[in-house]
């Protein structure tokens, strides 16, 4: 027996005495962390492994390990916490947060830490303990005055905090229909309300939803409590069943059978003015302490400034969102030939929308030109730059010009503006007849060719720098690449919130919709709404356009058709009929005669500027016939008819149609109407290539 009135001295301490730290630690479920804010890492004791009921092989020093531990809400909660001990300059923080156990039940726990900062004040690491809280949160008994306060105050940081990731209305409606919601109030059932037209719309009712028939809408004069705080602006406490029943006895003749003994109602007053109310009923009568009362006063002006804010947000994504539609086409033409399918999606984040846009512009002899872009940036100001932007390529491509000139002439326009903004954009341009389409992508995604098997593949399109930075640099040089899109073939042009998910690679999401487009409906229609169901589920901030265009009719056995438009002057659209015939010969498998078509396309257009007043229309197709035949037109405005002369030896002209006479296998000149057009024939070998 030991002598408890012996000296220190007489009585030896254990062999392990003093305990060791870690043995403290352990014996009193708590642990210890060090976080690393630099690098990320984050380290865990033992002891905090097994508080946290996180098995040491499945911890790899990542925060994201932690993460099926945590409840979502709780998760969201700490972080805010932590996050705004970081920024307003902190030296500690400390949470109650639950942990999702092994057989799936919740477990409180306790996180204290201390933050340390640099020589700039800024924080790069936080040392601190976690500890089991389950004894100490679940605790019937009655509270100390302390404890009670901590346990108020408590209250208003969880609330506040859970809503602190609440951007829209409806965002704060989930808080409160959540079961979590009553826990963090520490009531037994919340109703909210929303002042909506001159009533009081019930959006939220928790644990479970069971209105009492009459009580979703009401009148801000009728006898409930949550009308007369609306009223008054002033908090109503009820605090037994016989003054509940008293005051408001329709109401208590719906309710009394659920088990409300108690209640605080709270009016949300945001600038002045109610916005709703909140009413925490409870199952016990109960008296509302002054401070009680005080803690509910500050509780229900933080929720009204959340929902205030909810509010305001919502209004400017209206505002954003509408004017981002009335950037957009109204309708979609019906094109002969062709089967047209469009979707625009905002992005889901607020009010991040920007400018992303699609368009159709019809263009004479059969042709259709698509638009895909995405003007950086998510506000209004993008979606302006992007109405802008959308007029202008809509008026060059419907001037004549060629995709190339087009896409420099809208980066020049770009430029210009009073703008810091640049853009991405596709833009093809698909003759129906032939079904030849050239491409021209200046920073964009590349488009997607859907054949008539269902298979998908992404076209590789070459490309120029986006809209705006191509002038700044000057380097408004746009390669066109010529495709050619068969009957019942789809062309798919998207922008990258179709495909792009935040940590993820962009091919990861291009080979999904690659899928999806080889598995989807053939229905076009169908086929865009699956694409863009695929795009709501997917991670991300970002809008989405999506247009697809699948050509119809027949195919033409006399080939492709490319037209150029060449207004006088226009040393650009000069160099893109170059560039067309180029691209046009390649495709069709005409190599070993590129140069001289090219020749002598470039010497017809060229005279025809020189020699008459007005445009010139070049034109290069294949022809029917025993042999393959690529047929060069150049059409212009004069009736006088070209004519060979001898330009002598000195002479610096006159060799045009000598040229074409030598190069080309036949050539001539038809009259048209008011003007002319002068053509020649080349016999090109069978292609054996593959088609572009």
């Amino acid at each position: 027996m030991v002598d408890r009135g012996a000296t220190p001295a007489a009585v030896p301490p254990p062999d392990d005495w003093p305990a060791r730290p870690e043995l403290s630690l352990a014996l009193n479920r708590m642990g210890s962390f060090d976080w690393d804010l630099v690098s990320g890492r984050l380290h865990l004791d033992a002891s905090a492994l097994a508080v946290l009921q996180v098995p040491p092989e499945a911890f790899d020093g990542r925060l994201a390990d932690l993460a099926g531990r945590v409840p979502r809400a709780e998760a969201a909660r700490l972080d805010a916490l932590v996050s705004q001990a970081l920024k307003d300059g902190s030296q500690s923080y400390g949470a109650y947060y639950r942990i999702r156990t092994d057989d799936g039940s919740l477990r409180w726990t306790y996180t204290q830490g201390r933050i340390h900062r640099d020589r700039q004040g800024r924080p790069c690491r936080i040392i601190g303990i976690v500890r089991d809280a389950t004894e100490e949160l679940g605790h019937t008994g009655p509270r100390e005055p302390d404890e009670e306060h901590r346990h108020q105050t408590t209250v208003v940081e969880k609330t506040t905090a859970a809503l602190a990731h609440a951007r829209t209305v409806q965002d704060v409606i989930d808080f409160f229909k959540d079961p979590q919601a009553v826990q963090h109030l520490g009531s037994d059932l919340l109703v909210l309300g929303l002042v909506d037209g001159g009533r009081i719309h019930l959006v939220a009712e928790g644990p479970s939803e069971h209105f009492i028939p009459g009580t979703r809408y009401t009148r801000v004069d009728d006898n409930f409590p949550m009308s007369e705080v609306i009223r008054t602006l002033t908090p109503r406490f009820i605090e037994s069943r016989e003054e509940f029943a008293a005051c408001y006895p329709w109401l208590w003749e719906r309710i009394k059978d659920i088990g409300i003994s108690s209640a605080a109602y709270l009016p949300l007053i945001a600038q002045g003015r109610p916005i709703g109310a909140l009413g925490l009923l409870y199952s016990d009568s109960r008296g509302f302490t002054r401070q009680e009362r005080n803690l509910f006063i500050v509780l229900s002006s933080s929720l009204a400034q959340s929902i205030a804010r909810a509010m305001l947000f919502d209004q400017e994504h209206d505002l954003a969102e509408g004017l981002q539609q009335s950037m957009l086409p109204r309708r979609i033409p019906d094109i002969p030939g062709a089967q047209i399918a469009v979707r625009y999606r905002s992005a889901r984040m607020g009010r991040d929308i920007g400018g992303d846009w699609y368009d159709v512009i019809p263009l004479p002899g059969g042709r259709v030109g698509a638009v895909i872009g995405d003007v950086q940036g998510h506000d209004t100001h993008a979606a302006a730059v992007m109405g802008q932007l959308r007029i202008v390529l809509r008026a060059y491509a419907s001037e004549g010009h060629s995709p190339a000139t087009v896409m420099a002439r809208a980066s020049s326009f770009l430029h210009e503006l009073d703008t810091d903004r640049f853009a991405t954009c596709s833009y093809a341009e698909a003759d129906l007849t032939t079904g030849m389409l050239q491409l021209v992508r200046a920073g964009h995604i590349d488009p997607m060719l859907r054949h008539n098997d269902g298979t998908c593949r992404r076209l590789p399109v070459a490309g120029g720098l986006p809209l705006g930075l191509s002038a700044e640099f000057g380097r408004l040089d746009y390669p066109v690449t010529a495709v050619e899109l068969d009957p019942g073939e789809t062309l798919l042009l998207f922008t990258d919130g179709l495909v792009e998910q935040p940590g993820a690679d962009l091919d990861e999401g291009m080979q999904l919709i690659t899928a999806l487009v080889r598995d989807g409906s053939h229905e076009l229609q169908e086929l865009a709404d699956q694409l863009c169901d695929v795009g709501d589920e997917r991670v991300g901030g970002d809008d989405m356009a999506l247009l697809l265009l699948r050509r119809h009719g027949a195919t033409s056995q006399a080939g492709g058709r490319l037209q150029q438009h060449i207004a006088p002057a226009d040393p650009e659209a000069l160099s893109a009929a170059r560039h067309m015939i180029r691209n046009a010969v390649q495709a069709w498998g005409a190599r070993d005669r590129a140069d001289e078509i090219e020749l002598v396309s470039d010497e017809l257009a060229t005279n025809a500027l020189l020699h008459t007043d007005g445009p010139a229309v070049v034109t290069i197709r294949m022809v029917a016939g025993p042999d393959r035949r690529v047929r060069v037109e150049v059409e212009d405005r004069s009736s006088a008819l070209p004519r060979r002369r001898d330009p002598g030896e000195a002479g610096v002209s006159g060799r045009g149609l000598l040229l074409v006479d030598r190069l080309a296998d036949v050539w001539g000149v038809e009259p048209r109407g008011t003007g002319k057009s002068v053509w020649c024939e080349f016999v090109v070998p069978a292609a054996g290539g593959e088609k572009w």
